[in-house]
């Protein structure tokens, strides 16, 4: 590419900008072939090959040579300074050094990227990948640090947020262009150690890549805004007072119609301000690239035995005194209704729940009870059955592989056995193991070839950033009382590469306390959605106190959750009879919903095969259903 000047007349000066093989600027002319001469940038002069204050207009007529224009253009304001307003330039053009900063599950990943997009020989970055010692990276880092102009051979730094926090203060002195933070609501607490330690950095440019930004609260949100841009949207208390009090009041179900306006107003301006310098990319992005996603949440009736022991625990005097405001332990109550909905097998019964021995099948004996148990009796838990149920057909009937998430290692052990059981290949991934063993894993599990037909995923060891193409069905077994976490664990198979159609499922025990986990989060995804998405239509279903319901039993329900939409498109027993005319991800209000009321029922007319096959099951109450495109 050639940049030159040519002096077209007494008061003209042209600019040409074209491929040339020569080393001379003798093609650039404004008469060649194939010169783009670029207009005039008003009040703007330049220096550029020693000539001074330099004008750039050109005639228009001149344009329709055109070759790349767009392409040519920004290599022009790049190159001259004209891209901002400060006249920085390209972001990437006067950047010196880059740092990332990432999961540490995601720095290998990031280096195949480099090379994925720019080519083998294009940079080299310094990867710290956990191979150097302590003093060998100190080391590393000081020698990087100081390094300028042409002794940077490494200009891109790629590392762990875990790293870059301890050794921080290597690098403060020395200024970094860019601080790009990958999977960035690792920074939503202002107050730990990672935001401060990266906060105190000399960087000119921070960018925050993010598929969740709100996981919990607007504070959170806050935290990565300040730290993109400090200051913009004055301090904390400001921003809770002016912004966060109103729109949260405005989304209440229970606010006035002042509220309501008042919130609206506010987050209006709250949305003004902050997308001058965001970029949303939804999930309608990936659905032009590939395969269609299905995705449901299927709610499933407790098993009798399940059902007998959740009475008996929410109506025992622990939680009636803890209801009373006397309990000291609604985290272990919580704990233990969680484990419940997903198996007996994850409790020690007789200690959990004292008193529970009445309820004993025939088939139990007291060693059964507890989690050493060998044998996995499917038929004590719902969500097992369903599970048991689709793992059996999709083997039979498909090639397909799928993907088992689950909050619990105690359920991966149940998994596990389960697949043993049933003569599955499987693999396993938790927080037990390495980066480096993990990579190896999850390379395996893609392998077309390999004889792996399940992978166990933890959430919290592998639900952000691993790759599991290999894999066209997802089941994520629990949820989490986070959003974010678990749109984390649920986009692993719908991602770049998949060439399959996608079939996504999240269990959910009908009635009970992970319905009140579900509801909670689909507030803040509401929320979510509202705020990063600009969503008009995100409908106030919940008041808050209705998430504070967390030890009622909603016997006979279809869908707890169903009910508290008062969906306008289903009949009073629950069927739909208006489909939805858009689905919004954020909101499954809007998804489909089918209610299983046998085998001639709506659910029988779903899509995938696995759920109308339940239909003649009981154990299914109702689904609701996703499409992506």
């Amino acid at each position: 590419m050639s940049l030159g000047a040519n002096r077209g007349g007494d008061e003209t000066w042209l600019m040409a900008i074209g491929l040339s093989k020569s080393k001379t600027l003798r093609h650039a002319t404004p008469f060649w072939q194939q010169a783009f001469l670029l207009s005039r940038v008003s009040g703007v002069m330049f220096t550029i090959y020693g000539v001074q204050q330099l004008f750039i207009p050109c005639p228009a007529t001149l344009k329709r040579k055109l070759w790349q224009p767009q392409k040519s253009e920004f290599l022009y304001r790049c190159t001259t300074g004209l891209v901002d307003k400060n006249a920085h330039g390209c972001i990437m053009a006067d950047v010196q050094k880059a740092v990332i900063a990432c999961p540490a599950t995601l720095v290998g990943n990031w280096a195949n990227e480099l090379v994925k997009w720019l080519g083998k020989d294009a940079i080299n970055p310094f990867v710290i990948d956990g191979k150097a010692s302590k003093t060998e990276l100190t080391s590393q880092l000081r020698q990087w640090a100081i390094a300028s102009g042409r002794s940077v051979v490494r200009p891109v730094l790629i590392v762990s947020y875990e790293t870059l926090r301890m050794n921080s203060d290597e690098l403060r002195d020395t200024q970094i262009g860019l601080l790009l933070c990958d999977e960035g609501h690792r920074l939503k607490n202002a107050d730990s150690q990672t935001y401060v330690a990266l906060n105190k950095l000399n960087v000119q440019k921070r960018v925050i890549l993010s598929g969740t930004p709100i996981q919990n609260d607007l504070s959170e949100y806050f935290s990565l805004l300040d730290f993109a841009n400090p200051g913009i949207l004055g301090s904390r208390s400001e921003f809770h007072k002016t912004y966060e009090i109103p729109i949260l009041r405005g989304r209440d179900a229970d606010g006035t119609d002042e509220q309501q306006k008042k919130g609206n107003e506010r987050l209006a301006e709250l949305l003004n301000l902050v997308n001058k310098f965001i970029i949303r990319r939804s999930n309608d992005l990936l659905s032009k690239y590939l395969p269609v996603k299905y995705e449901h949440v299927v709610f499933c009736n407790l098993a009798p035995f399940q059902l007998d022991l959740y009475n008996h625990f929410i109506q025992s005097p622990e939680i009636k005194s803890l209801l009373r405001g006397k309990g000291s332990q609604p985290l272990k109550a919580i704990g233990i209704l969680k484990k419940l909905c997903n198996h007996p097998d994850l409790l020690k019964l007789s200690e959990d729940l004292p008193g529970c021995e009445q309820y004993f099948p025939e088939d139990m004996t007291v060693s059964n009870g507890r989690r050493g148990d060998r044998e996995v009796k499917t038929w004590y838990s719902g969500k097992m059955m369903v599970l048991d149920r689709m793992l059996a057909r999709i083997r039979q009937d498909t090639n397909d592989k799928i993907v088992l998430i689950s909050n619990y290692t105690q359920t991966l052990d149940l998994f596990e056995r389960l697949c043993r059981a049933r003569a599955y290949g499987c693999i396993r991934l938790d927080g037990t193991m390495g980066v480096k063993k993990r990579s190896k894993l999850v390379d395996k599990f893609n392998d077309p070839n390999g004889e792996e037909f399940v992978f166990l995923l933890s959430s919290k060891a592998g639900g952000c950033g691993i790759n599991l193409v290999g894999a066209n069905r997802l089941v994520l077994f629990d949820p989490d009382w986070n959003p974010a976490a678990d749109q984390q664990a649920l986009a692993r198979v719908w991602r770049d590469g998949q060439s399959k159609d996608c079939f996504v499922y999240r269990f959910i025990a009908t009635g009970t306390i992970e319905e009140k986990i579900f509801q909670r989060q689909s507030h803040k995804q509401s929320l979510s959605s509202c705020v990063v998405d600009s969503a008009e239509d995100v409908e106030r279903h919940f008041s808050l106190d209705s998430l504070r319901e967390l030890f009622q039993f909603k016997p006979g329900t279809t869908s707890d959750t169903h009910d508290t939409f008062k969906c306008k498109r289903c009949r009073p027993d629950g069927t739909q009879h208006i489909k939805a005319p858009a689905m919004l991800y954020g909101d499954t209000s809007s998804w489909n919903h089918f209610v299983n009321t046998g085998e001639k029922g709506p659910m029988n007319r779903i899509q995938d095969l696995l759920l109308r096959q339940e239909t003649t099951e009981q154990a299914v109450s109702a689904v609701f259903q996703y499409i992506s495109h």
